[in-house]
């Protein structure tokens, strides 16, 4: 990105000076690609010009940045470590001395050193005009991005489209720096309108838009009664306003929240989150007045007025893609609203709801901004979107909430076991047996409604280092909900789920990963009563050829237990049957038809109908894993072109696969902690750390 522009600088008041003081809030003066930057005081303000930093240089005299290609599993995304007293403490002393502008940009230091190719992400800030709104996200988006924030200084009066040129201006030199890379645009309330003004004016840039909470409905506003009155307020009670709209443009319960640990009891839990408001939070609020200013206050909301209906009047030009996020709680704009009806008039957009949030979402204690644009499908470092090259691993952070908050009771009710097949045969417990280095492919069982799913990656993850990328029927990437939560779906490609297609398959394999798939696919997890643990399989050998051109080892498996916690009572046949439920069921599953998948098959494979099948629950039994004995592919070319030495293997998969079954219907009777009721009676006598015991393989 050219560094000439007035537009692109360093705050002055975060200058490092090893004699002075440290703040508590720096930010680093770099441009994105490969280089950083060089600070001279120009004219009481900080341009920046080009430096070469080799990986691992020193910025500011004592802040180490070193560059890792990618982002490994189970990172730390940092999310929690910062919360809304951050930003105040970054807000004062962004405010120390009094700025009269222009606007400028700066890149915070908790966002170091992003991976090899990340493409740029602008933050467009709300009224504050501080450009902070990230700071609980900033470690996260600064390993996946190179961050810019914008910051409106509190004595600026740039008019609206003035503010436009300078977003526009920033944006070319990104572009004509790195033509084809993405570029972020995440406005937040005004920002919102400010991207979208942007976006408009630029229709040829590959930008990509993260809307939260957009200000475009600033003119429904529940607030436009009592605006005019803010003007007749004194000067010396003013202090009261910001204090007062605090309350209506968040949820301060919610800001106080982050960082607070949801496995804590609840009555630790309340005590903390007490502590927070009455020693942090609450006082905080009063700083606001000193954010805003009588006189800015009243210039922001004209710039608000002017911005939303600029961005009105040129949301049809709009050719960006964009993600919308809108909160249930918005106090101040009626932002779910909105959402749908943005989301009915741009071209290329995706809506997720909060609906336990206000208006100042990204300060509030809710989902990471990196977890929702991964599980959005968002993130992308080329003009398309690659399943297999802008995938993310997940953090730590969010395979604990995955556990803690999706899983929890799944995994408490089915307690599961894992067993595998050495190479000689022998099947031991865990998974040994599986190897360790890609391309493996594992084949099995679909389970009704894929229950086996959560309990078999976190297996992976937490004892052999390895998350396996799963298959997904394509109606899990369908985006015409308006009102859709940010849910379960979304966390399954948080942690790896992929449209099941040839080519998918064939660049995971060919980046030697570890490839779920399920040749059975919808058709055998949502099966008819009375077809528990029969494979639904098709007549083709689907994946053997793919598994040999890789050399990709094939690991089959079985898997058991939906007969433990569940019974079928009414299927897809059952439910067309009953004329008020058949209606419904036709109406839910009218958009799954546009997805043609496995038109060349035939037999029950083929008759993939999705649906909601109607259970009754059992008192809890449990689920077992078997992982057969591992068929290799590797040496064996003869598999890429003969196809009846392929149906051979694909026999022997599916064969292993129904021994698998077998084996652990047979030895769960022996399995003394079988019923749950004897599991928790267990627990009750050791020591958390010890796992329930099952049978003997």
């Amino acid at each position: 990105m050219a560094t000439t522009s007035s537009s692109l600088l360093a705050l002055p008041s975060f200058r490092s000076n090893c004699k002075q003081r440290r703040p508590n809030f720096k930010v680093r003066a770099q441009i994105s690609g490969d280089k950083a930057t060089s600070v001279e005081p120009v004219n009481g303000s900080v341009s920046v010009s080009n430096v070469q930093n080799p990986k691992g240089s020193e910025v500011n005299g004592n802040v180490k940045i070193q560059r890792k290609d990618e982002i490994e599993l189970l990172w730390d995304d940092g999310y929690g470590s910062k919360s809304v007293k951050d930003y105040f403490a970054a807000a004062r002393e962004i405010l120390k001395k009094p700025d009269g502008g222009p606007p400028r940009w700066f890149s915070p230091v908790d966002c170091g050193q992003p991976i090899k190719d990340a493409p740029t992400l602008f933050f467009l800030p709300g009224m504050d005009g501080t450009g902070m709104g990230l700071v609980p996200h900033q470690i996260a988006l600064g390993r996946a991005f190179h961050v810019w924030c914008l910051h409106i200084p509190v004595h600026d009066r740039t008019p609206f489209q003035g503010l436009v040129k300078i977003v526009e201006d920033v944006l070319r030199q990104e572009h004509a720096t790195r033509p084809n890379k993405p570029i972020y645009l995440v406005g937040d309330s005004f920002g919102g309108c400010l991207a979208l003004a942007v976006a408009a004016r630029n229709a040829s840039l590959d930008l990509v838009l993260i809307l939260v909470n957009p200000a475009t409905s600033f003119e429904r506003s529940p607030l436009q009664p009592l605006l005019p009155i803010l003007e007749m307020v004194p000067e010396e009670l003013h202090f009261t306003i910001p204090y007062a709209l605090s309350f209506i443009m968040g949820d301060p319960i919610k800001m106080a929240s982050i960082g607070i640990d949801n496995q804590l009891p609840a009555g630790v839990k309340l005590k903390k989150l007490r502590e927070k408001l009455t020693n942090s939070m609450l006082p905080l609020l009063s700083e606001l007045g000193g954010i805003i200013p009588r006189e800015t206050l009243l210039w922001k909301l004209k710039l608000l007025r002017s911005g939303a209906a600029y961005a009105n009047s040129r949301i049809h030009a709009v050719q960006a893609e964009v993600l919308l996020l809108a909160s249930g709680k918005d106090r101040m704009l009626p932002s779910q609203e909105e959402s749908k009806r943005l989301h009915g008039l741009l071209k290329n957009c995706t809506v997720r709801c909060f609906k336990e949030n206000g208006h100042t979402l990204l300060l509030e204690d809710s989902i990471s901004l990196l977890t929702v644009i991964k599980g959005t499908c968002k993130y992308r470092r080329s003009r398309r979107y690659d399943f297999a090259t802008d995938f993310l691993p997940p953090s730590k952070g969010e395979l604990d909430f995955a556990l803690q908050e999706l899983l929890r009771f799944l995994r408490n009710a089915v307690s599961s076991v894992f067993l595998s097949t050495m190479e000689d045969g022998t099947i031991v417990k865990g998974l040994a047996g599986v190897p360790d280095e890609g391309p493996v492919l594992l084949v099995g069982y679909h389970m009704l409604m894929g229950l086996e799913l959560g309990p078999m990656s976190e297996a992976f993850i937490k004892e052999k280092n390895i998350l396996f990328r799963g298959m997904a029927h394509p109606i899990l990437y369908s985006e015409n909900d308006s009102a859709k939560e940010f849910g379960y779906m979304d966390w399954i490609k948080v942690f790896g789920a992929y449209p099941v297609t040839a080519t998918n398959l064939f660049k995971l394999l060919s980046s030697k990963s570890h490839v779920l798939l399920y040749p059975g696919g919808a058709r055998e997890a949502l099966h008819n009563r009375g077809e528990q643990y029969k494979l639904i399989w098709p007549d083709q050998q689907e994946f053997v050829r793919m598994a040999a051109r890789f050399g990709a080892t094939i690991v089959p498996f079985g898997t058991v237990g939906e007969d433990d916690i569940a019974e079928l009572v009414l299927d897809y046949n059952d439910l067309m049957k009953i004329p008020f439920l058949s209606n419904y069921v036709s109406e839910v599953t009218r958009d799954t038809k546009e997805f043609k998948l496995r038109e060349e098959s035939s037999g029950e494979v083929a008759n993939q109908q999705l649906y909601l099948p109607g259970l009754l629950p059992k008192i809890p039994g449990r689920f077992y894993y078997l992982f057969g004995k591992p068929i290799q592919t590797k040496g064996r070319p003869e598999l890429v072109k003969d196809k009846e030495a392929a149906k051979r293997v694909y026999l022997e998969a599916k064969e292993e696969v129904e021994k698998s079954i077998a084996y652990l219907l047979k030895k769960r009777e022996e399995d003394p902690y079988r019923s749950v009721v004897d599991r928790l009676s267990y627990s009750l006598t050791h020591l958390p750390e010890n796992d329930v015991p099952s049978f003997e393989p």
